[in-house]
């Protein structure tokens, strides 16, 4: 009988946690890497970001991802990462990789999903704003592209926002929760 409340007790207690972290403030984003017809096909860079897009404050917020090859040998991956450019010029060149909780392997055509919570690294503690999602690929031997999506935090309601690339970038969604 105590062993039975005692496992319904932690039931319920895990049950509000995990209401708890549904619903917890933060960013949901999902990147479409579509399948490219070529020759000789690689897996793309890539680097996702905030910016302020507040009137004279284009500074880089916050890199919440980076995907490269991590080749062990005399850091052969993150040569290439001054590929995406955008990203490169506003933070890239700053950091020390490989990153943890940040950077990663890249992926394969698909959709990836990526989530980030107010408060928790990478994205901290995200202030009142106005924000631009970046999210840029760059592929050897092929093209690179920048999608952007503009928004404002916090957000009062759960909020869903889309872009979409030409080339190297399917569908980009960004959810907002409150």
């Amino acid at each position: 009988m105590f062993k039975k409340r005692l496992i319904k007790k932690g039931l319920f207690l895990a049950a509000l946690m995990a209401s708890g972290m549904a619903s917890a403030a933060g960013l949901n984003i999902s990147i479409e890497v579509p399948k490219l017809t070529v020759a000789e096909y690689h897996t793309p860079y890539a680097a996702v970001w905030l910016e302020s897009a507040e009137e004279g404050d284009k500074k880089t917020v916050k890199t919440l991802s980076v995907w490269y090859a991590d080749k062990k040998r005399e850091n052969a991956g993150e040569k290439w990462l001054k590929d995406l450019r955008q990203w490169w010029r506003r933070d890239g060149r700053s950091l020390t990789f490989p990153i943890d909780g940040v950077s990663g392997a890249t992926k394969l055509a698909g959709v990836h999903k990526l989530s980030y919570t107010q408060g928790a690294a990478p994205l901290g503690d995200l202030a009142k704003g106005n924000y631009v999602l970046f999210v840029e690929l760059a592929r050897e031997g092929g093209g690179r592209e920048v999608v952007k999506i503009p928004f404002s935090w916090p957000v009062d309601k759960a909020t869903s926002l889309s872009a979409s690339g030409t080339a190297e970038v399917g569908a980009v969604a960004l959810e907002l929760n409150p």
